[in-house]
Formats: structure tokens, sequence, C-alpha cells
């Protein structure tokens, strides 16, 4: 395979090693990395895993809280044509092992408190034949790391599989978009063009890595030659004390991190004249407030794990309510559920099109058929394009109706399939209510079986033991009998207007 035309994240750690080597790339609580360190360390791990021969296109799963260790893969994985699964590590056992067994990678590797769960996985799935604990003190992970560096890099194509990231339950079953390595390159040229990243800027990892922009930011500054400071979970007294410190020149923020922080600020005395730059979603009261303890500037978007991350970029106030101007890599359009496009000022499914555009979903033929059908991308989001060109997001289409509390993607019909699990179930509607603390919040109204009773605390434990914390329920209503509609479905717009 020729690789005159293509760029890879090993070439790009190399390069920088090259031209900026003494300067800071990562910055941890336990060591800074140099970018000459980095190449050294990527190289040395690439060369450990091309020792256990392990086929092109071989996958790696990584379960694990913020670690250098993410970075250090992305290059190895880069250099050997390797696909890099990445989990969120807030998942319950059985969805972990849901993306397990979708993927079959060979390799786990996780932080010491996911050990536990990665190693039963390791146990029980024959797929994975050995678990690497990152943060543990022995020789197994470090073993990992070759005495000498990897010098002959295995060809690969720029649109090979190289991330997954679980995102949509389509289908009932949350699927795995494939991302390429010139999806995220050039998705990250993108963000330092809009954020004008270069080597004088520090970004702050609050974001987890294995969320889409988390890898967006994370990598995008480090392709402009920036630092990388990673925080492994978020604590707002520590990440004030980092921006300090650090001179943190960006971050990215969900709810609530954005009120945690504010609410801190107001009882401590931080030096944060370095920050330029918080790009996230929030609400307008929210982002006035920290404009007005901050000299910085909140930037919203939009974006999906499906076009590569962010698509549109604004300063929040530009134009209030929008989702900002589409970006130089991607031609959106708005349409109607025919396939005809729409006027401005007509709100529409957005379609996209262009290099930033996944390579579809694992193991889903079908479904990548239709998402992709008519030669665009079809997101499943509303929007409305105005005379400006600024892009203003309208909701979600009933078939991929979604839910997102503090940034994380929850789909109602999972939740709802937890819920109609429990005996006292007869129906159930789920759907999303605005939330003081998360932006968004999940709301259940149930109607329960003939003689069965059930507390609201009871259903929410319930669920929380099944899926994922954040996918929960925050408030529950049991009603007598849901609405219906003419043909007997559920009638989900009156319950929404009517109980949220």
């Amino acid at each position: 395979m020729n690789s005159l035309h293509n760029l890879t994240f090993f070439d790009i750690y190399e390069k920088n090693a090259s031209y900026k080597g003494l300067s800071c790339a990562i910055h941890s609580e336990t060591e800074d990395i140099t970018y000459s360190e980095l190449f050294l360390q990527t190289a040395r791990l690439a060369n450990g895993l091309k020792r256990l021969n392990l086929p092109a296109k071989s996958r790696i799963a990584l379960l694990c809280k913020n670690h250098p260790v993410f970075f250090h893969l992305i290059g190895a994985a880069a250099a050997l044509n390797l696909v890099l699964v990445l989990i969120n590590r807030r998942l319950s056992k059985d969805e972990v092992t849901y993306i397990i067994e979708d993927t079959t990678p060979c390799l786990i590797l996780c932080d010491s408190e996911m050990a536990d769960l990665a190693e039963s996985l390791t146990a029980s799935l024959p797929c994975l034949k050995q678990c690497y604990v990152v943060d543990r003190e022995d020789t197994k992970f470090s073993s990992l790391y070759d005495s000498t560096p990897l010098t002959d890099p295995e060809p690969c194509s720029p649109t090979d599989p190289f991330i997954i990231i679980h995102t949509a339950a389509m289908l009932g079953k949350p699927r795995g978009a494939v991302l390429g390595q010139e999806n995220i390159i050039l998705s990250n040229q993108q963000a330092i063009h809009a954020y004008g990243l270069d080597e004088t800027k520090t970004y702050l990892n609050i974001l987890p890595l294995f969320h889409i922009m988390g890898i967006n930011m994370g990598l995008g500054i480090l392709q402009a030659g920036g630092k990388n400071i990673i925080q492994e979970k978020f604590d707002p007294k520590k990440t004030l004390e980092l921006i300090q410190e650090q001179k943190v020149n960006l971050f990215g923020s969900f709810p609530p991190i954005l009120t945690t922080l504010i609410d801190t600020i107001k009882n401590n005395d931080f030096n944060l004249s370095s920050l330029e730059i918080i790009a996230g979603l929030e609400t307008p009261d929210t982002v006035e407030k920290w404009e007005r303890c901050t000299d910085s500037k909140f930037w919203t978007m939009y974006g999906q794990t499906e076009t590569s991350g962010l698509i549109t970029f604004t300063e929040y106030f530009a134009k209030p309510g929008s989702a900002g101007v589409i970006s130089p890599l991607a031609n959106i359009k708005i349409a109607d559920d025919f396939g005809n496009f729409l006027p401005t000022g007509v709100t529409g499914e957005i379609l996209v099109k262009g290099p930033l555009v996944f390579q579809g979903y694992w193991n889903a033929d079908e479904l990548n058929a239709y998402t992709f059908r008519d030669g665009w991308h079809h997101t499943g989001d509303l929007g409305m394009i105005d005379s400006d060109g600024f892009l203003f997001f309208k909701g979600r289409k009933p078939e991929k109706e979604l839910i997102k509390p503090g940034g994380e993607n929850v789909f109602p019909a999972e939740v709802e399939k937890i819920i109609l699990g429990h005996d006292a179930i007869k129906e159930v509607c789920v759907f999303g209510v605005p939330d003081p603390k998360f932006g968004e919040g999940i709301k259940a109204v149930c109607s329960l079986n003939t003689g069965c009773s059930l507390a609201k605390d009871d259903l929410i434990k319930f669920c929380g033991s099944l899926i994922a914390g954040y996918k929960k329920p925050r408030y529950v209503e049991f009603i007598d009998e849901l609405p219906k509609t003419e043909n007997g479905a559920i009638d989900r717009e009156k319950i929404k207007t009517e109980y949220a």
C-alpha cells in the first residue's frame, strides 16, 4: 500500500519530536512528557505491540480515565494499522460486555478502578487474550514498551478503521461509529483553525478522552504543537488550580462543569487571566455568569461522533441560540423526510457530506446504507440554517430521539427497554426535560400492571443496577394509562406536552 499521500498520527508525533522536541506535550499528575519523549514512548509501545503479532486492523479496547496512555496508543495504533475501541467507563458491566462482544478486541487496557471488571471480562470472553492495567505499578504493562522503538510502521489507508466509539442506539442496539485517521486529523485541523491553536496554547483535558470532543480537543492541541494538561477526573478546585498554575488557555465543558466552577470561584481567589476559550454546551444564564467572572469567551457548536466531532462553531453570543457557522470541511444541507433540500429559515433533518463523515457503524451494513442514503449522512437531528449561514439546532427526529444529560448520549428506547423489564411496569415513555444541574434530565412516565405498586426510588435503583448511572431516570411519574394515538401507539408528543 503506497503511503505517499497518507499522513498518520505516528507521522505527526515524529514531526513534532523533530521540531518541538523539548517542548512539553503532556503534563499529568505524575510526569511532564516532551514531544521527543512522547514519540519515543509511542514508538516503544508500537514495537512492543508489534511483537505480539497482532494482525492488521485488530482491535484494542481502552477502558480508562484520562491518562497519557491514550496518546501513546493513538500513535502506536496508527503505526501498526490497529483499531482502538474507546469505552465509556461509566457504563454498566452488561453494556461494556456488549461493546466487547460487538467489536471482539484481543487486548483490553484499563485503569486500576476498572481492573476487576476488565479482568473478569478477559476471563469470560474468548476474544480477549490479555488485560493490562495502565496505572498499576507492575511489570506487565510496562513490558509492553519494548526497549527499542519501532522504525518501520505498517502501511495503512487514511480511511481504514482507527477508532470505534459506541454512540447511537439504532434498531435497539448501541452502534460503534468507525472513524479513520483522516477523519480525526481533518477534524483536528478545523478545531485548530476555529480556536487559533498553536504551540503557545495550553489545553486542559477535563472532558473524558473516550468521548469524541475530548479526542477532538486533546489531539487537536497535540497536532498544533501545544501543551496538553491531563486531569484524570473533574474536580472543580483542582481544575481551577491547574488553570492558574499551568496558564491554561482553553478547555471543553458540558453541564454542570461551568456551574460548579462558578460556585468554587465565588469562595476562592484564582488568577484565571490566561483563559481565552471554553467550548461546549450551556444555558445562556450560566454562560453570562461565566463570562462576567472571567475574561474568556464561551463557544458553542454542533457535531456528532459520526461527523468526527464538531462541524459548526461560534462565540455563544455572536448569534444567540445558534450552534455556529458551518466549518470549512463540512457541507450541510437541511432536507425534508423525502430528501428534498429545504430553503434557509425552514426546519428539517441535518444532512452532512465531506471528509469528516465517519466510515459507518461497525458490522451494520443495512443501517449504513440507510444512514448514507442519497449520498449524504443523515444525522437524525433537526435544524435550520438562517440567511447568514448560522445553524440552529431544533431537536431530533423521532427515530433518533436523544437525551443529553451532562453531555452524555442517552436514547429513550434503551431506557424504556430496561424499565419494561420490571415486573410491575405495564407501559413507559421516556423523554428529556430541562434539568438545573445537567442541562437535560431523563423523565419516565409509567403505568403499572393491575394490582402492582412501585416506589419511584425503587424504579430508579432498578434501572441503575442494569445501565450506566447517567442513563437512569432522575424523574419518574406514574399515571393510570398512557395516552394513545389513533393507531393505538403511545402518544409521545402528548405525554411530553402534558408531563414535561
